[in-house]
């Protein structure tokens, strides 16, 4: 199975920008879509993004749009996610997956997988 492995985070400051960085130990890119989650402490895991098929735009939530960016370097099978303007509510632990192609609509964690080990990602005041 594709193993997805997170990189980059650590200890930023409010305003800051920091680029997590998720590199697949196959092709998976090719035919799935990447996407990124996070859960921060005590809460349930959420939607952060996906990027988008064909003519679709890239999702993203409402919390992170204008902030976040996903993409790729289809050379290296990698994806990142590039953050700005990060506050204390983005501190999370941040996690890579990838969709189906059939799910590229979808926000639900159910429909992605498989999923990286997670990143922290900590944002100071």
């Amino acid at each position: 199975q594709v193993q997805l492995v997170e990189s980059g985070g650590g200890v930023v400051q409010t305003g800051d920008s920091v680029r997590l960085s998720c590199a697949a130990s196959g092709r998976i890119f090719e035919s799935r879509l990447p996407g990124w989650f996070r859960q921060a402490p005590g809460k349930e895991r959420e939607f952060v993004g996906v990027e988008g098929w064909r003519d679709s735009s890239p999702l993203y939530a409402d919390s992170v749009k204008g902030r976040f960016t996903i993409s790729r370097d289809d050379a290296k099978n990698t994806v990142y996610l590039q953050m700005s303007s990060l506050n204390p509510k983005d501190k999370a632990l941040y996690y890579c997956n990838a969709t189906p192609l059939s799910k590229f609509d979808s926000t639900a964690a159910g429909d992605f997988g498989p999923w990286g080990q997670g990143n922290q990602v900590t944002v100071s005041s």
